[in-house]
């Protein structure tokens, strides 16, 4: 079901122009959330806005917004100040630039929407446009206006239809270096490294999506079906232990011997009966 669209609108190109829609591609309702109750009456409670330092409740209507300039100093911005810069919405997503496939950092992609042509008269510039796109393997960049805040689209075929994925911006993305510069330069033991390649193409295969579940979603679901019937259980998982670097050679040795034996027999018919599909370029990081 697509359910109701995030943004309705028109997707420009150049002189082309067809309606357009936004559905959100992905969705959190199988998501466990839990609710605070109170302990005496299992009642659900309300959060009380209080003032720390007086202990005295706030009501909501003497609440003002604040953004914190250094500790405890605060810069006050009423909701009209805040309407007053933001953004109308154009209704249009101009593309305005095309890239290739391999060009965009996988950090930079967020979240991906359907974008489909709404109503059959956009139908054909839709078709028009997704097959160009299909011939030349780029990626079209555009801007969209959403919930008032404006967002780089990236835009991409798929079978029938457009992909379009919200991008980060560039201070939302923080430097890889920066992450990684305390991380000694040595190069391990060799063997060691091919040993852990030959593990690597045991271990190799086609991404399966529903082999990938959420176990921890799992086991919340299955404790609180047991107490609903009035049973509890505990759900414990244990750690694995570091390896040790005088261990490695003879954990590699043994990995080596084990890895894909039990997992390649569970499923070898998916492996042989259906080749793995090839992974899109953008995938790759630049």
């Amino acid at each position: 079901m697509r359910g109701r669209p995030t943004w309705q609108g028109h997707l420009k190109l150049s002189l082309v122009t067809c309606p357009v829609a936004l559905y959100t591609a992905t969705s959190r309702t199988s998501d466990v959330h839990f609710n605070m109750l109170s302990a005496d009456t299992h009642n659900r409670i309300r959060m009380i806005p209080t003032d720390p330092e007086t202990g005295k409740a706030v009501d909501r209507s003497n609440i003002v917004k604040g953004y914190e300039v250094e500790k405890d100093r605060y810069v006050i911005v009423t909701d009209e100040e805040i309407k007053s810069v933001r953004l109308e919405s154009t209704r249009t997503i101009d593309i305005e630039r095309f890239v290739d496939v391999g060009e965009i950092d996988r950090m930079y992609w967020n979240d991906p929407y359907f974008l489909l042509p709404d109503g059959k008269m956009a139908q054909e510039a839709y078709a028009v446009i997704r097959e160009a796109m299909k011939a030349t393997d780029r990626i079209a960049l555009g801007r969209v206006v959403m919930h008032t805040r404006e967002r780089l689209l990236a835009i991409e075929p798929r079978e029938e239809g457009l992909l379009a994925y919200s991008l980060r911006s560039k201070n939302e993305v923080r430097d890889w270096k920066d992450a990684f510069e305390d991380i000694p330069a040595t190069k391990p033991n060799a063997q060691m490294v091919e040993i852990a390649e030959k593990i690597i193409d045991q271990l190799a295969g086609p991404f399966d999506p529903e082999e990938f579940n959420d176990r921890y979603e799992e086991a919340l679901r299955a404790l609180i079906a047991e107490k609903e019937k009035g049973a509890g259980r505990k759900v414990k998982v244990e750690e694995p232990e570091d390896t040790k670097v005088i261990d490695l050679m003879a954990a590699l040795r043994k990995s080596l011997g084990q890895s894909g034996g039990e997992r390649r027999k569970a499923a070898p018919s998916r492996a042989a009966s259906a080749p793995a599909k090839k992974a899109p370029a953008r995938k790759k990081a630049s």
